[in-house]
């Protein structure tokens, strides 16, 4: 079965940084894109981040752009956004999803999620 399993989750000052992993198995990893999402509380699913399956082009949401990096290593099947200058709105549940057509925004694109792992943000 397919398992995506998101870490590196916690409390972070406002100004800080996280590094998020995320580890598949049971699929060929390479042959999907990945993405990352979030959601806070109260708010919508929304797109951070996406890959191709090379982890030759990247995009981001204008949120985060700037600060959070996407990468993958193919060989690990991980996938990792690194985020900088953190702040209060970016506390929410974090997500990586995988999709097998392609890197896209569209959350109900993707086929395959991790379970989230939650990052607060606070002063």
């Amino acid at each position: 079965q397919v398992q995506l399993v998101e870490s590196g989750g916690g409390l972070a000052q406002v100004g800080g940084s996280l590094r998020l992993s995320c580890v598949a198995s049971g699929l060929r990893f390479s042959n999907f894109a990945m993405g990352w999402f979030r959601q806070a509380p109260g708010k919508e699913r929304e797109f951070i981040a996406t890959i191709d399956w090379g982890g030759v082009n990247t995009r981001y949401a204008n949120s985060v752009k700037g600060r959070a990096t996407i990468s993958r290593d193919n060989d690990k099947a991980t996938v990792d956004l690194q985020m900088n200058s953190l702040q209060p709105e970016d506390t929410a549940v974090y997500y990586c999803a995988a999709n097998r057509y392609g890197s896209t925004e569209i959350a109900d694109e993707y086929h395959y999620w991790g379970q989230g792992t939650q990052v607060t943000v606070s002063s």
